[in-house]
Order: structure tokens, then C-alpha cells, then sequence
């Protein structure tokens, strides 16, 4: 791939209205504003470079295969936002513009177009609220920063006509040469040699210079194709693979626009329960799990016409299965920062679709077991990090497995038949002692904890509590005050923050107990002597002085406590 000759911006505006230049579905909205295009005439004027864009030749079936679309010319903020679908029936070549979409755009329309945006308090749906505003040139007022604005009809008759001379931009078009501007300058009757100038130079950088210098990418594989867009789109707002893919996606459905119904459940499902952060790669990519397709992975050839056809009549089937998974995630108390592997939901989504999607599966009490069983999946394929990496290896087994569940989700089924290199969801010994150091503010540290408290309603708020007050066990004045050696002070700021000082307390309770004593805490909570074994029992606290003095021996026998219990439902 190299630089190619380049073109005039005559020749590249030409072209935009021939609709020769496209632009593909991976492109994004026009986002400019009028400040910005006019710094780009500005410069233009000025001579400095506009950088370079890169072209993709498209040629033979790559012309009908996928969606492209023409050049805002006429932008309306509310109305003509959106780039209009563009026909190649007919057409046997394009070119599709990669990279430059912004600045093309702009030119196109400073030169043959408009920018109507909404006026300042002005409601949305006033017919008077939007000015149409064309670019115009000021041939009156030399300056460092050359003249350029949009300006709607009333604005160019407002201006004092001593000061300003507004020239329409795009007449420059029509312009043949210097006899033309010479004529325009003396029949306006403009003195000013700044003015000629002006248009000179304008006729010069839009009609005759060739500053349009663009890269030709002839390839015709679009994997490439969108490897090279992800690469020279990198310095702005990234683009992943999948956000390309979507794009595809988009040009194949028939009924429906991929996009909108991919990008309204994403927004729809992180609104649930305290928020998520799934993205469309857990979307796209529980599409490919659901509807059984042999490859799995982010390739152009799994985006293809049948593909996407299979996904579009499935769609409210997936698209439901997503949602009471993630329904189901929310009542295991999970979140956008406790969820540490949002690929964890396609296997639930994948068995949920394939008993077929059963009414109030996140709720209904005959579904109980299969939700405990899936909570126990969930949290011990977090613990294990099983997704890290590359999920798609993992996912392949893993749907295979459920493929064999008729009646109930088994954790234990998964467990014994997931067989991959370094991956695997059995427990031991030793894990669970690694387990033992996991620490108060880690994204695991809600999964373990949800281990041991396999019974709370998870629909209410719950907090990470320190057991020995942090405020008290993190001050090393308050330790000394209390008569400690510095071993025990050393003990206590190594220690504090690990699962041993840790338990879930619901919110109320929690900012009730803040930093005061624990003992105190609990005679003022539960004041009965029964009272106080239950709560002990409930968060595994042994039967030793909650005190700072005491907090070594404390932790030595609440982790034993800890992993036994681990080791009860685990192992």
C-alpha cells in the first residue's frame, strides 16, 4: 500500500456527489462542528498539511456483500444526522473512504451543503428552533485567523456591509480562473487587495492544488480491511473488532437494524440490578454461542449472510436468555466491579436458551436448585479466572458439556468434563489457602465472600465489612495507645485487609457499626447471649475477644473456620 496521486478537493467533492465515494458500515456518525470545519478551511487557506487519508478500492462482489453508505451533504442536528444507506445496484467499483471521513465530510459540506443545528433555548421540537447556516468567507477583515463561518441567511444581511463582505464558500466551484475572480471583485465593487487574496488563494487550494494525499488499499479481505481501520482509527475513540463486525451485521439483517437492537440490550442489561458493564462483545459473541455455530471467533466469514439471517430469526430468543442471565447475576449480588468476566453469562444464557427460555427461571421455586447450581458455577469459574485469556477455548467445551444437561444445571458435570491446559474448575487444598489471601477492595473478594453466605437475598445492598475495625487496625497511634508490642502492631497492618477480618453486612447495619468497637457493636445490636452465638455462627467468628490485642489469635482460627467451610462446599 502506497500514496497514490492525489486529487483536488474539487475532484474529491465530485466524487462525494457521484456517490463514487462511500463509506463503509464500520464508519462512524459525522461528529465535527461548525468551529471545527472552519479551522479546516482555515488551514486550508494557510497551507499547512490536512493529513492524509486512506482509500479502499472495492471491487466485484465486495461492492454488494456489504452495506455502505453516502456523505452527510445537508447536516441537520435533529433531521439529517444520519448517513443515508447508499444503492450499488449497478455499480461493479467504489472507493471507500477508511480514514478521513470527518474531513471529507467537511468539505463536502462547506462547499456544497449546509449545517443546521438547533438554536440556544430553543425547545427540541420547535419548527423555528433550527437555523440552516451555509460557509461563508469574510473578504473584508484581513486577520491571522482567516474569516471563516457558517452563517444563516438573516446573519449575512446583519453584519455592517463597511466591515464585512460574506462570500458563499462553494461559489468558488464555479469559479474558471483569475478573469472570474477579477470580475467578482470589481462588478461588488471590493478595494481591498486582501480580498483577491483570498479568493486567489481559495480557487488555488480547492480547484488546482492536488492536497487531497491518500494510501489505496486494493486487498480485497476484509479482515484486513478492518485490522487497518482499527489501526489508523486508534488515536481517537476505539473502535474494537466487534464494533466493526456489528457494522456487517447491520448491512445483513433484513428486518431488523442489528445495531440498534444489539446496542438497546446492552444499555438495557447494565441497568440492571446495581449496574453492569457488558459490552457488544458479550452480545455478539453470545449470538455465535447460542445459535451453535461451529466457529465461535471474531472473523468477518462468521458475520456472513446465513449466519446473520440465523441470529436475526432468533434474535428475541437470545436476546431473552441474555437478559435473565444477567437477571440471575444481579440476584447473586453481582455488579459492574464484582463481575470480573462478563463471558461468564454466555454459558448460563446458553443453557437458559436451551431449555427454552422458562418463565420467571430468576425467580420461580421450582427453578431453585438449577439457580444454586449456576451460582456455584458463576462464582468458582470467577475464583479460577477460567475466562482469562482466550474464552473462546473455554466456551467450546463448555457449550458442548450443556448440550448434555436435559433436566438440571450441573456444576459438577462441568467440572469434571471441562478438560483444558492450565484451566480447570476443581478446587484443592491449595487453592483454598490461596484463597485465604485474597483482600478487602479485590474484584474476587465478593465472589468468596458470596461462597459463604450462600442464603442472602442479594437484592439488597451489601458491604464488605472489617470485622476488627480497619480505622482502628490501619492507625499505628491508636495500636500503641493500646498497649500493643510491635509485632502485634506489625501483625495487624499486614493483615487487616485479608478475608479472615472479612464479612458481608447488609447496608444499614454496616454504616451503623462504622468504627465503633465490635464488641460494643454487637451488645448494642443483638443484646442477648444467643443473639451473639447466632451472629458468630452466621459469619464464622470464632469464640475469641474481638480486640485489636487479640487479632492475631482471631484471624488463626476464623481462616481454619473459613476453610472448612470452603472445603465443605468445594471440595
Amino acid at each position: 500500500m502506497a500514496f497514490e496521486k492525489p486529487i483536488t478537493i474539487k475532484e474529491a467533492v465530485e466524487n462525494m456527489a457521484a456517490r463514487q465515494f462511500l463509506l463503509p458500515s464500520i464508519q462512524r456518525e459525522f461528529v465535527w462542528k461548525p468551529e471545527q470545519m472552519e479551522k479546516l478551511f482555515d488551514s486550508l487557506m494557510k497551507e499547512y498539511p490536512v493529513g492524509s487519508f486512506l482509500f479502499w478500492s472495492v471491487q466485484g462482489d465486495n461492492v454488494h456483500n456489504y452495506q455502505f453508505y453516502e456523505f452527510i451533504r445537508d447536516f441537520h442536528e435533529k433531521d439529517n444526522k444520519r448517513n443515508p444507506k447508499a444503492t450499488t445496484s449497478g455499480m461493479h467499483s467504489l472507493t471507500a473512504i477508511l480514514d478521513g471521513q470527518q474531513r471529507l465530510t467537511s468539505l463536502y459540506i462547506g462547499l456544497k451543503g449546509s449545517y443546521t443545528e438547533k438554536l440556544p433555548y430553543k425547545r427540541v421540537n420547535d419548527p423555528n428552533a433550527y437555523d440552516k447556516k451555509k460557509l461563508y468567507l469574510n473578504l473584508k477583515m484581513p486577520s491571522d485567523r482567516i474569516d471563516f463561518r457558517f452563517l444563516s441567511d438573516k446573519e449575512v444581511v446583519s453584519y455592517p456591509k463597511g466591515e464585512y463582505f460574506w462570500y458563499r464558500v462553494g461559489d468558488i466551484l464555479n469559479c474558471n480562473g483569475m478573469p472570474d475572480i477579477f470580475k467578482f471583485i470589481t462588478v461588488n465593487n471590493i478595494t481591498e487587495n486582501f480580498a483577491s487574496e483570498c479568493l486567489m488563494m481559495l480557487f488555488q487550494q480547492v480547484i488546482m492544488s492536488p492536497v487531497i494525499h491518500f494510501f489505496m488499499e486494493k486487498g480485497n479481505e476484509l479482515d484486513k480491511v478492518l485490522n487497518i481501520f482499527i489501526r489508523v482509527n486508534s488515536g481517537g475513540t476505539q473502535l474494537t473488532y466487534s464494533d466493526l463486525l456489528l457494522s456487517i451485521a447491520t448491512a445483513q439483517w433484513e428486518n431488523e437494524d442489528a445495531r440498534d437492537r444489539i446496542t438497546e440490550l446492552v444499555d438495557e442489561i447494565n441497568d440492571y440490578g446495581d449496574g453492569f458493564n457488558f459490552d457488544k462483545d458479550t452480545v455478539l459473541k453470545s449470538c455465535l454461542v447460542l445459535c451453535d455455530f461451529t466457529d465461535i471467533s471474531f472473523k468477518v466469514d462468521n458475520f456472513n449472510a446465513a449466519n446473520m439471517k440465523k441470529i436475526e430469526d432468533e434474535w428475541d430468543t437470545i436476546s431473552q436468555s441474555i437478559r435473565v442471565a444477567v437477571k440471575l447475576l444481579a440476584s447473586f449480588g453481582y455488579n459492574a466491579k464484582t463481575l470480573t468476566a462478563n463471558s461468564v453469562i454466555i454459558p448460563v444464557a446458553y443453557y437458559i436458551y436451551r431449555i427454552g427460555n422458562p418463565i420467571n427461571f430468576d425467580v420461580a421455586s421450582k427453578h431453585q436448585d438449577d439457580r444454586n447450581q449456576i451460582k456455584k458455577f458463576v462464582i468458582v469459574s470467577l475464583l479460577k479466572r477460567i475466562f482469562g485469556g482466550q474464552p473462546d477455548n473455554v466456551l467450546r467445551p463448555m457449550r458442548e458439556i450443556i448440550k448434555g444437561m436435559t433436566d438440571k444445571f450441573s456444576f459438577d458435570a462441568i467440572k469434571s468434563n471441562l478438560k483444558i491446559t492450565n484451566k480447570s474448575l476443581r478446587i484443592d487444598d491449595e487453592d483454598i489457602n490461596a484463597l485465604l489471601y485474597t483482600k478487602y477492595g479485590s474484584n474476587y473478594a465478593f465472589s468468596l465472600l458470596a461462597l459463604l453466605y450462600p442464603t442472602l437475598d442479594y437484592r439488597n445492598i451489601f458491604h464488605q465489612d472489617h470485622i476488627i475495625p480497619r480505622s482502628l487496625l490501619k492507625s499505628q497511634t491508636k495500636l500503641r495507645k493500646l498497649g500493643l508490642t510491635n509485632d502485634q502492631i506489625n501483625f495487624c497492618l499486614e493483615n487487616v485487609d485479608y478475608i479472615g477480618n472479612l464479612q458481608l453486612l447488609e447496608g444499614v447495619p454496616n454504616i451503623e457499626k462504622s468504627d465503633m468497637p465490635t464488641q460494643q457493636w454487637l451488645d448494642q445490636t443483638y443484646p442477648t447471649a444467643q443473639e451473639q452465638a447466632d451472629f458468630r455462627h452466621k459469619h464464622y467468628i470464632p469464640s475469641v475477644e474481638l480486640s485489636a490485642s487479640k487479632f492475631e489469635e482471631f484471624m488463626k482460627q476464623r481462616e481454619v473456620l473459613i476453610a472448612n467451610k470452603l472445603e465443605q462446599i468445594l471440595i
